[in-house]
């Protein structure tokens, strides 16, 4: 066998089968490319599900964490470390907003969102007790732990995980009026993603985010924004939620946060949310850490440039350009999405998105099926115009078939 197969086989042996990757074994990686144990190339247009906003190995990002491996790594939050406040206080500042929650993973974060939702739903808006609720989007998805898998439409992510967690209530995702009949006194939180990115890049309808911002505000309702696969630089703004002008009362950010080195995640929000917490109440070891206060400190020392943002702009338009000339009904059904991310329909003739995403592999290019027929592209932002193109074309000539 050769080291490829040798080593996937090893991996099916002794590794829980919770994915069914690719047939490839990445041994290392630059920029927007990535190379496996046999020496090939690929083009990477996932860019770990934006968690690689920055690119493989970002010199800046990479820097700061070696630094940083030289000082001190881990206290916990049982001391305060030199990091953390800068840290706090500079994403806080990114936002628009006044105070951070610091955990690790996406997936924590929203569990987090939950928490202060519920508790300051208690303590602030007088919601009584056991009877808060949180209203969410269908095809929604905010990560696999017990709760979050409580309110998702997912049967694949949802069957035998039982019993669930209850205090969530489903709407169909970009209606208005369905949103409004869900909120009730006892609603605490609408949590939403701005773009839905493994329902397939889903773009909620013009008006829809600002009608739930008012909306919200109107009932004394919080609006949480899940921007952690839309946010930090993805869609051409900082934010998500930018493009439509409206500012949510909580973050759930993750993802790019970490620069693609070590998983940083936060809640951020104003003061009267998260200072509903005391201490002992909530908190995680590695939060807030100081290896990745430092490595998130870099993030946004690169954000605040706008250089990123406006990259993402410029070949998004790019990117949707030659993706539209694609979507003929023959070779491709449908695309969506917003900067440097898209959701593309691949036409049924053509096989599954699984099918199409080997195609590419085999042609050197790295993509993610989802629901089925459904590919989506996501590059670093760091990648050229030219190395965008040359992987455009890598998909039309996988549909030229």
């Amino acid at each position: 066998m050769s080291t490829t197969e040798t080593l996937i086989a090893a991996a099916e042996a002794h590794g829980a089968h919770n994915y069914a990757p690719l047939p490839v074994v990445v041994a290392s990686a630059d920029g927007a490319w990535m190379t496996d144990v046999e020496g090939r190339r690929y083009l990477d247009l996932l860019a770990g599900y934006s968690a690689l906003n920055f690119g493989h190995r970002n010199r800046r990002i990479v820097e700061a964490a070696k630094a940083q491996l030289e000082r001190v790594t881990l206290t916990s939050r049982a001391f305060h470390h030199d990091r953390y406040a800068a840290f706090c206080e500079q994403l806080a500042q990114l936002c628009g907003m006044e105070m951070v929650l610091p955990m690790n993973t996406g997936a924590e974060a929203v569990e987090t969102a939950v928490k202060t939702a519920r508790k300051w739903g208690y303590r602030v808006k007088g919601v009584p007790a056991e009877m808060a609720k949180i209203v969410v989007a269908g095809n929604n998805f905010h990560g696999r732990t017990t709760t979050l898998i409580s309110f998702s439409t997912d049967p694949e992510a949802r069957a035998d995980f039982g019993p669930y967690t209850p205090g969530f209530e489903i709407v169909p995702y970009g209606d208005l009026t369905a949103m409004r009949s869900a909120l009730s006194e006892n609603t605490v939180a609408v949590l939403l993603e701005p773009i839905q990115g493994e329902a397939g890049v889903l773009v909620p309808p013009t008006g829809y985010l600002p009608a739930v911002r008012e909306l919200a505000r109107e009932r004394n309702v919080l609006f949480v924004a899940d921007e952690i696969q839309s946010g930090l630089g993805r869609t051409g703004r900082t934010f998500a939620c930018e493009h439509e002008g409206v500012v949510p009362d909580m973050y759930v950010l993750g993802k790019a946060l970490g620069g693609g080195v070590v998983p940083v995640s936060a809640v951020v929000s104003s003061a009267e949310v998260l200072g509903v917490f005391r201490p002992g109440e909530h908190g995680s070891t590695f939060g807030g850490n100081p290896l990745a206060c430092a490595v998130a400190l870099e993030v946004i020392a690169m954000l605040r440039t706008g250089e990123f943002q406006d990259r993402s702009a410029r070949l998004g338009e790019r990117l949707h350009r030659e993706l539209a000339a694609l979507a003929d009904g023959e070779r491709v059904t449908a695309v969506r999405g917003r900067g440097l991310w898209a959701g593309v329909d691949i036409a049924p003739k053509h096989g599954t998105g699984r099918e199409v995403s080997e195609r590419l592999m085999d042609r050197g290019v790295l993509v993610k099926d989802t629901h089925g027929a459904t590919i989506r592209i996501a590059p670093p932002l760091v990648i050229s115009e030219e190395d965008l193109d040359w992987g455009l074309a890598q998909l039309a000539a996988v549909l030229e078939g």
